[in-house]
């Protein structure tokens, strides 16, 4: 069943995310999670690539760059904005955007920015975008012409607000930035309510792992299945998730190495899926 965005109420019944076949039969409060896309930084397919995942007619084998919208009863937050930005917004039918949380500073997960001129247009504000102070800088540099002095008409209008170690609050949400490392980079994963996201990773620190302690569910990065040097390998994020002990886990981030969503996922934990575009998952509180 499908929840309309800020819905403010409690669900029971049984609520079915998406066309899943995962059924679950607990009492759910509105915080929903959807996948607005679950790629690598080339999404797949790649571009010229005639492998058999990049090949494949599974839509679930269609990805777009790695993104997630998360709804509450306060705010529309979406984590990351790449160069799928626009069409994300089109596909998940976004009409309200509170703020975006930023992981780092890859194009794979600022690119799209710009494209926040719709929301600036409909709200008649500012998009509040969350991010480190190394990050702010390089939103500053990429688009330089939405901060300069002299604004062309109808640039678009970003509000940046600084994330350190410590937690959030927007507009009654608590947002946890989690620690993590993206090879050498220092990048954040986020934490709202019993739903952590992280992406890009290959290390997390104990103290992060710390902070995941009662997660129920845990969305975690796995480019491939062979070890890479700056994203977690599949065995290395099943390794994670088997210490966390989620409800569910998700897997992003997903390469075409991967290979194709049908065959994975049938060996896979019966509390791990790999995610796909378009998966609406409503987070019980």
């Amino acid at each position: 069943m499908q929840i309309a965005a800020g819905e403010a109420k409690v669900i029971t019944d049984i609520v079915l995310l998406s066309f899943s076949g995962y059924v679950c039969n607990s009492i759910y409060e509105t915080v929903k999670i959807t996948f607005l896309g679950t790629g690598t930084s080339q999404g797949v397919p790649v571009i010229a690539c005639e492998c058999a995942v990049c090949q494949s007619a599974d839509p679930m084998d269609k990805r777009l760059r790695a993104s997630l919208m998360v709804e509450t009863a306060s705010n529309t937050i979406v984590i990351d904005a790449g160069p799928d930005f626009r069409q994300q917004m089109l596909n998940a039918k976004v009409k309200k955007l509170d703020a975006i949380l930023l992981t780092h500073e890859h194009k794979d997960h600022i690119a799209g920015m710009d494209d926040l001129r719709a929301f600036n247009y409909k709200s008649q504000a500012a998009i509040d975008i969350y991010a480190e102070e190394r990050v702010q800088g390089a939103v500053r540099k990429e688009y330089a012409y939405v901060f300069s002095e002299n604004h062309y008409p109808g640039v678009p209008r970003m509000e940046l607000h600084n994330i350190d170690n410590y937690k959030l609050e927007l507009k009654g949400d608590t947002v946890t930035p989690l620690r993590v490392f993206h090879y050498r980079l220092p990048i954040f994963g986020f934490r709202i309510g019993d739903m952590a996201y992280i992406t890009d990773a290959n290390y997390i620190p104990e103290e992060t792992k710390e902070q995941l302690i009662g997660v129920k569910y845990l969305v975690i990065n796995a480019l491939r299945k062979e070890k890479h040097i700056s994203h977690y390998s599949l065995g290395e994020a099943l390794g994670l998730i088997r210490e966390v002990s989620p409800r569910k886990a998700y897997i992003t981030h997903i390469g075409h190495q991967m290979g194709k969503h049908a065959e994975v996922n049938r060996e896979l934990p019966v509390n791990v899926t790999l995610a796909w575009d378009g998966l609406e998952v409503a987070c019980e509180e």
